[in-house]
């Protein structure tokens, strides 16, 4: 059912460089990277269009120019687009307030904020009303996670008001961390200093905690998935395919696999596991295909077997090849009979001899 929200805007926090998904951001940012057969950013804005979002600011830096010709105006999502890039990276908060120049929005108003690296499951407009309704200056998004000592937590009190940003510790006082979802009331963003760099988890919620005013903290269990590793970004376009999360930008029905116009998967190949199966790419028969990504135009030869992995744009992956928590990209070519597993990751264009020595580091 349609959102009952008034029309909100959000900003789209879309200027990271993805260094740990390299070599996959070397030619694209990773908003943009293929994930279920769409833009990766893609099933964000359906969400938040779902939810009542009707205007988003995407505020861009690596690589900015990317961003436009891939989304427009918006209006294939039923959005209204603009793109502020900054000259200079300004962290979390000095971005948020760079991108606010272009907001509508008054003083008032809710202004969502969402990051380009994370897919989440929680309800957005619950959030919000959350918000609006205690008058809130901030209102944080807390995913709640089995080992926290690898986040930073943020614990709040009976009342769900935040009382403490902690960084990682090996003695946690909460399963609740920041999942990078935020309202903030407009007037508090345009209280960040301009043109400075900000960090809204080090300098912003701390000091508006300080300062006695209200942050509140929204926490729930559902999906929530951060997708800047190459394990995490499989996982990420894996549960989509599967329909473990739900996204409206989905090209097609959910099941073991998804594949884009033009595919050619044999009939005598296995591909399941909930793999995206790129426009154009060929399955070759006696092939197996795992949880995978399988970009544009790549080939699996006959025999191969590639699980967990990503399968650059134009990269062939020939026969009797095992391909495991393996990243090979664009344009590369793994000559047969090779085996990489254990996280390798083939740079763009590489060529593998074949039959060569087992990898276990970047090549």
């Amino acid at each position: 059912m349609e959102s009952s929200l008034p029309d909100l805007e959000a900003i789209l926090l879309v200027g990271g460089q993805g260094t740990r998904l390299r070599p996959l951001t070397l030619g694209t940012p990773k908003p943009l990277l293929p994930t279920a057969g769409v833009p990766f950013l893609a099933h964000q804005l359906a969400r938040a269009r779902s939810f009542g979002v009707r205007r988003i600011v995407f505020a861009t830096s690596y690589k900015a120019s990317m961003f436009e010709p891939a989304f427009g105006d918006g209006a294939a999502f039923g959005l209204s687009l603009e793109y502020i890039t900054e000259e200079t990276p300004l962290g979390t908060g000095g971005a948020i307030r760079n991108a606010a120049e272009a907001l509508t929005s008054g003083p008032d108003d809710p202004v969502l904020i969402l990051n380009g690296d994370i897919l989440s499951g929680h309800d957005i407009e619950h959030q919000v009303r959350m918000h609006c309704a205690q008058q809130a200056a901030v209102t944080l998004h807390l995913t709640e996670v089995d080992d926290p000592t690898r986040f930073g937590c943020v614990p709040t009190d009976e009342n769900g008001r935040v009382t403490a940003f902690l960084e990682k510790t090996p003695n946690p006082v909460t399963n609740r961390i920041n999942a990078g979802c935020y309202v903030f009331t407009r007037s508090v963003i345009d209280s960040i200093p301009k043109d400075q760099v900000v960090s809204v988890e080090r300098e912003t919620f701390p000091g508006l905690i300080a300062s006695g005013q209200l942050v509140l903290g929204y926490a729930d269990r559902t999906y929530w998935l951060d997708v800047g590793t190459p394990a995490a970004f499989v996982q990420g376009s894996r549960d989509l395919v599967l329909g473990r999360l739900q996204s409206p930008a989905l090209p097609g029905p959910t099941g073991e696999y998804l594949a884009l116009d033009g595919a050619r998967i044999s009939p005598e190949a296995k591909v399941q596991g909930g793999t995206a199966v790129g426009a154009r790419a060929v399955v070759e028969a006696g092939a197996t295909v795992a949880g995978s990504v399988l970009s544009d135009d790549c080939v699996i030869e006959s025999g191969a077997s590639v699980t967990d992995s990503v399968v650059g744009k134009g990269a062939r992956v020939c026969a009797g090849t095992v391909v495991r928590d393996a990243v090979i990209g664009d344009r590369a070519v793994v000559g047969a009979g090779n085996e990489l597993q254990n996280g390798v990751r083939i740079w763009p264009g590489i060529e593998l001899p074949e039959r060569a020595m087992r990898y276990s580091s970047d090549v």
